[in-house]
């Protein structure tokens, strides 16, 4: 066979299947629905609903956020122990479209409404994307089969490595480019053409991918994950490894070896349990000892040996789980107070022709993700490797960690543009406005930090679970922007008291443009991310490159 033809199969065998493909479509059409009528809420409850203050409302989006990310877990430890991904994904998207179908009625009959009712529909979305959302991605990864039983032959395991961080970049891709054509189109359409419109249509397109997924059906590769005793896992475990903690005795931690299949656990690590005062229970050694059991020792040591694992796993995983949650309190900030600062500033184009929707700047985020996502292999590695004189490129926890400083960077400078625009609107006595534009540089670096940052996250959670817990593994990267976005509320509402002063309760969040600082909360934000990436890099020590690695 000539050298041409060898690349050819290679080429070929890397490639993504066409129902791996289809799943990545249908990610991307739901980004663009939820992006569609999640994207300017704030500008939605504070407008036209008529909720009091910028702060409450910026809550009110926070906490829905917060849930919607976080019922994954919940969702994912179930379809993992009781159900398939299948049937999940069939629940699932069902309530997703009610839940969409009853904003947009409740949008049409609002003047008959009481404002409490608009969180029904709201919440009942987020239960349906809570079951979606990861459902959808661990099911997309069950169709490339690899590290399963009947998965493709003669794939070797720096190939199974290049399809999984293809798929896991092409996935981003999808989802941003959904979220690209959500955030620019609805946002004009809502505030242009209005709201029952701007909500129909997500509504629409999302009820047609889930018909377009039901008949597609004959096409998808189903597995049914199973507990290494080959029965359903347990969610108990997680609380029979607290009762092992409690009472003093050893555990060990899971990891995926190398090809991504068969599990073996690490020699030692601490894993960083200390920094949650758990260390005086007793020292968490890993001993090498393969967690899939052999048939004859599966006999001797019973379910219940298998049971655990899972409570292992995730809480290996607390230590960077905890420590992104101020990542994912800056990732909440778009939609929140990015957008309220852009609706204090000139959004207008061709003196006044032209109004620009403040949400609509977060386009800037998904096209600046969209265009370096396919050139990250191509030039960002090489361009690494170049430097570092190396083959490997960086590890996933690397890639993290970059994204982490890019995301301080760019609370940094959304402080820096807040300042100059209080400065300007106070010199001028509000008579003249910054352009909205200026908001550019930090709205694309946190687009720039997700390439790094989140997807890195979603493939360190996917590599480090078994083949029996990858709907958990997702479960676990969403609900950290979950607690994220409930640690937000918590913040402001923190915030809000603290720097409360007579004639403003409200302190940095007023609604009085000449009495918020937002500069100065968007500098906390970055002080607090700046700590946690300090305590991360730390952290990595503890887990091993290999089993993070992703080039």
């Amino acid at each position: 066979m000539s050298e041409s033809e060898k690349g050819s199969v290679a080429a070929a065998k890397v490639a993504l299947s066409r129902p791996c493909v289809l799943v990545i479509v249908m990610a991307g059409v739901e980004r663009f629905a939820n992006k569609g009528m999640g994207s300017n809420l704030v500008t939605y409850l504070t407008g036209v609903v008529g909720m009091s203050t910028a702060a409450a409302a910026a809550k009110s989006v926070v906490t829905w956020t917060g849930v919607s990310f976080m019922l994954p877990l919940l969702s994912s430890i179930l379809t993992d122990s009781y159900w398939d991904r299948y049937s999940t994904l069939a629940a699932s998207s069902l309530l997703y479209v009610l839940g969409m179908v009853s904003l947009t009625v409740w949008a049409l009959l609002r003047p008959q409404m009481p404002r409490p009712t608009l969180f029904i529909p709201l919440y009942l979305m987020a239960v349906g994307q809570g079951g979606y959302q990861p459902t959808l991605q661990a099911f997309g990864a069950d169709q490339l089969g690899i590290g399963d039983d009947d998965a493709e032959p003669g794939l070797t395991a720096e190939e199974k490595g290049k399809v999984k961080s293809m798929f896991f970049q092409w996935w981003y891709f999808g989802i941003c480019s959904g979220s690209l054509l959500g955030n620019s189109t609805m946002s004009y359409v809502q505030d242009n053409f209005g709201w029952v419109l701007g909500f129909a249509i997500p509504s629409g397109v999302m009820a047609l991918s889930v018909a377009a997924f039901f008949c597609c059906t004959p096409l998808y590769r189903q597995t049914q994950p199973k507990g290494a005793s080959g029965k359903p896992s347990s969610p108990s475990g997680f609380c029979k490894v607290l009762k092992s903690i409690l009472a003093g005795r050893k555990i060990s931690l899971p990891s995926m070896d190398d090809n991504g299949g068969t599990m073996s656990e690490l020699e030692y690590v601490t894993v960083g349990i200390s920094y949650f005062g758990l260390s005086d229970f007793g020292l968490f050694q890993l001993q090498e000892k393969p967690l899939k059991a052999e048939p004859g020792d599966a006999n001797k040591e019973g379910v219940d040996e298998a049971a655990p694992s899972m409570g292992k796993v995730i809480l290996g995983l607390l230590p960077i789980w905890a420590i992104l949650l101020i990542f994912a309190v800056i990732f909440q900030q778009p939609m929140t107070f990015f957008t309220k600062q852009g609706m204090l500033m000139d959004h207008t184009v061709g003196r006044g022709a032209f109004v620009i929707p403040p949400a609509m700047l977060q386009s800037s985020i998904t096209v600046s993700i969209i265009l370096l996502v396919p050139m990250y292999d191509r030039v960002i590695i090489p361009l690494i490797n170049a430097v570092t004189r190396g083959s490997d490129g960086i590890t996933v926890l690397q890639r993290i960690g970059v994204g982490m400083v890019l995301s301080v960077v760019a609370m940094a400078i959304a402080a820096l543009v807040e300042s100059w625009r209080l400065r300007v609107s106070a010199a001028s006595g509000g008579a003249y406005r910054l352009k909205i534009f200026w908001l550019l540089p930090q709205y694309v670096l946190l687009g720039v930090s997700d390439v790094f940052t989140v997807v890195g996250m979603q493939e360190f959670f996917y590599t480090q679970v078994p083949s029996s817990m990858k709907t958990i593994s997702i479960g676990l990267y969403l609900s950290v922007f979950g607690v994220g976005g409930f640690l937000g509320a918590f913040l402001i509402t923190v915030l809000e008291m603290a720097t409360a002063r007579p004639g403003n309760s409200k302190g940095w969040f007023s609604d009085d443009p000449r009495e918020a600082h937002l500069d100065n909360y968007y500098w906390f934000l970055a002080l607090l991310c700046f700590i946690s990436f300090v305590i991360f890099t730390h952290l990595c020590k503890f887990y091993s490159s290999k089993n993070a690695s992703g080039k």
